[in-house]
């Protein structure tokens, strides 16, 4: 039961923050650093979220067949491949990777 009364408190607080933001006037909104935090902010957080996810297990740092994953995602963005063909080298290799160790 205390599950669902975090949940449902989460889902509450995320719609608050989300009309909250929808109250801040177009003013502020138009300035140039707001605009550049607005651009710049969610590839931060992705990239941080996706280090954490491959190269963190708890307290620590791991390298494992996550990071060859990652490098394959990364050569294939390179060489401009499709979202799907980026993530489907990414799960391939690390199946390989964990198929062989």
């Amino acid at each position: 039961m205390n599950v669902w009364i975090a949940i449902g408190l989460t889902a509450a607080g995320c719609y608050l923050a989300k009309y909250a933001g929808l109250l801040v006037p177009a003013g502020v909104l138009e300035r140039p650093l707001v605009r550049r935090m607005a651009t710049l902010l969610p590839v931060a957080l992705l990239a941080a979220l996706t280090a954490q996810q491959t190269f963190g297990d708890g307290q620590h740092l791991v390298l494992d067949a996550r990071a060859a994953g990652l490098a394959a995602a990364a050569f294939a963005l390179v060489l401009r491949a499709p979202f799907l063909v980026v993530v489907g080298a990414a799960v391939a290799v690390t199946a390989g990777v964990r198929a062989l160790g």
